[in-house]
């Protein structure tokens, strides 16, 4: 696994990590993997991200389309009230 060092920090930005990490009761460096995992997406979840938009593509292409002119909600009302 590998080692990263991150140097010249904002004391600003340090205080809203270290804030952060206390709220959900973990050191720095979890914190910082957690936000690193949660923004960063790797090799594998672009995949799954892309074969996810290939099968809402052919799900899109499967669903008919309906075409014309919808009736006005009033028009539904009346209809409705006719029965």
């Amino acid at each position: 696994m590998a080692t990263l060092y991150v140097e010249n920090v904002p004391d600003e930005l340090y205080d809203a990590l270290r804030e952060r990490a206390k709220l959900h009761h973990r050191s720095i460096t979890a914190e910082v993997l957690a936000l690193l995992e949660d923004n960063l997406p790797t090799e594998k979840e672009l995949r799954r991200r892309a074969d996810l938009l290939r099968k809402l593509d052919r799900l899109s292409a499967s669903v008919k389309r309906v075409r014309g002119e919808f009736p006005s909600a009033e028009e539904m009302i009346r209809e409705d009230r006719s029965r």
